[in-house]
């Protein structure tokens, strides 16, 4: 058809020339745009080959069909073929069921024997650092995502000030021009002039048509990457050159049949204004740096650093259901197959970042950010805890978990503990009062690594959905043996384990046998046994006085 309207003269030639020119410019600049439906294609590849198969099939075979009954029957072949794909694939979820084993046969799995200890505990919850950075920003101003990094060896709350997708104008014409950085193990956490970092960015999330993050890191792909890369999470970060960048975590789809997502490096966005010359980089070829997953390791600002996607590591964390074999998740197995728990009443589900230790364990894994899951039996009404994950939150490739149910230790799970500490606190007016939040607190205590889940009691309104960030917030320690709940003072987090002992020393003690040198390890010997020295060096002193003053009255009777 083109090609006999473009040899009807030099007009139409023109026409069709000028026609391709547009739609090869319009492909170009526009990639962004489309690159959702080429990633459509690459997801789906498996299916949308077998579909049309079967279609050039049996339409091949309807078309050459001599009688009306025959070609019916064809016609609901075809409907009953892709009613089969919809209920096996979607309804019953076997594709979703297919691609999380595609993700735990491509995974590199260690089992530890030990769990890690964790530092650097973070006091707030997620959502309260959201509320409080809106409770410090202007009416035409909103801020990022907060996101738990690592800035100069501390652990912070970053999220940007960016323009508020309410007001266009400022959404095309103002550039990201401020970070706020929040200590994660403040229990104060401060928005003013200390905690704001003035840089400015001419890309942000906010941002409209080339100047938003997403659309400038799509530009920035090659033909390839269009097809299987997609732009996730934005995390504020300070670079190698202690310069502020924007990091944005890239997932990558792998695979023929039931393609799977895993991590797929970062793109580096440099801080800047926006300027001609910027406009004409970001329209052209995007924005930002690309670092593959296997060259993180020559940046030591991305080392140990929290960088991967959440979406990657649930499902990462949720392939673990095949530990038992590829049927053991079906319904009529089920003998390690495992589910994230989710907690309806809380805004921020599994993983929670967390800072852990693996000093003096027997693996190779280094200290720093890991994505934690507690994984719990699949029923409801089951809520022990049957795996601790720990997936490295720089894309590392490699999981490492501890299994309780295998060593049988009988441990809670996150879904029992918003009850226990309910009941710990029968006062608290809990329908204003949620307990949110239950990660991981593993120390060294009373002779062994013990495991606590630690909880943060957040409020919210009735009528919102937002929490009430609390500048001491209620810190509630579960004991995920004993199922004890120890409320600890958020202030002062060097008194905790004391706390602790305080309230359990004399039921470990009893329970397991356990002596004062093993209780109180790091205690003066001196120290425990100065009550009684006390107590009797007052009675000496009387008998001694009560003996002088005898003799004196009998030396004053002679």
């Amino acid at each position: 058809m083109i090609k006999s309207y473009y040899n009807k003269g030099k007009r139409q030639k023109r026409i069709v020339i000028l026609g391709a020119i547009v739609m090869i410019l319009l492909l170009f600049f526009l990639r962004d745009d489309y690159q959702p439906a080429l990633l459509f294609l690459r997801k789906y590849i498996f299916i949308i080959l077998l579909g049309i198969g079967f279609l050039w099939l049996t339409l091949t075979k309807f078309r050459s069909a001599a009688s009306t009954g025959k070609r019916i029957l064809i016609l609901v072949g075809i409907f009953g073929f892709f009613a089969t794909l919809w209920f096996f694939g979607w309804k019953l979820n076997l594709y979703n069921y297919m691609q999380t084993y595609n993700v735990f046969n491509n995974l590199n799995l260690e089992q530890l024997d030990e769990l890690p200890l964790t530092q650097n505990e973070r006091i707030q919850p997620f959502n309260n650092i959201v509320t409080m950075a809106y409770e410090s920003v202007g009416e035409t101003q909103e801020v990022s995502l907060p996101q738990l990094v690592r800035v100069d060896s501390t652990n912070q709350w970053t999220m940007a000030v960016q323009p508020a997708k309410e007001y266009t104008w400022q959404r095309m014409n103002d550039n990201t021009e401020e970070i706020f950085m929040v200590e994660s193990t403040s229990p104060f956490p401060r928005f003013s002039n200390e905690n704001r970092v003035p840089v400015t960015f001419s890309i942000g999330e906010s941002l409209a048509f080339s100047r938003n993050t997403y659309n400038a890191v799509v530009q920035r792909f090659n033909f390839f990457q269009l097809f299987t890369m997609e732009p996730s999470d934005v995390f504020y970060m300070k670079n190698d050159e202690d310069k502020w960048v924007q990091v944005v975590n890239l997932i990558k789809w792998k695979g023929f049949f039931f393609p799977y997502p895993t991590y797929g490096g970062v793109m580096v966005v440099d801080s800047g204004e926006h300027d001609i010359n910027d406009y004409m980089e970001r329209v052209t070829i995007g924005k930002g740096t690309y670092i593959a997953p296997d060259e993180i390791k020559n940046h030591p600002y991305l080392k140990g650093q929290n960088t991967v996607a959440e979406r990657i590591s649930q499902l990462q964390a949720q392939s673990l259901q095949f530990l038992g074999g590829f049927t053991d998740p079906l319904p009529w197995n089920m003998k390690t197959a495992v589910k994230i728990p989710e907690l309806p009443e809380d805004q921020n589900q599994q993983p929670y970042v967390t800072d852990f230790n693996f000093e003096g364990m027997k693996t190779d894994a280094v200290d720093g950010l890991y994505h934690w899951f507690g994984l719990e039996p699949i029923g409801d009404e089951r809520t022990s805890l049957a795996f601790s994950v720990m997936i490295p939150a720089d894309g590392s490739q490699k999981l490492y978990y501890y299994d309780h149910a295998a060593k049988k230790e009988g441990y809670a799970g996150v879904s029992a503990m918003p009850l226990k500490v309910i009941e710990s606190k029968k006062e608290y007016d809990w329908s204003v009062n949620k307990p949110v939040e239950f990660r991981p607190f593993i120390k060294h205590i009373a002779g062994k690594k013990r495991m606590f889940v630690l909880g943060t009691v957040a409020a919210v309104k009735d009528d919102s959905k937002q929490f009430d960030g609390a500048a001491t917030p209620d810190l509630a320690l579960v004991d995920a043996e004993y199922r004890d709940v120890i409320w600890i003072d958020a202030k002062h987090p060097s008194r905790w384990t004391t706390t602790i002992l305080d309230q359990l020393g004399e039921t470990w003690k009893a329970s397991e046998n356990l002596t004062d040198e093993q209780l109180y390890p790091n205690k003066n010997d001196l120290d425990i046994k100065q009550l009684p020295e006390m107590d009797s060096i007052p009675v000496m002193e009387v008998d001694s006085l009560t003996t002088k003053a005898v003799e004196v009255l009998q030396d004053s009777l002679e």
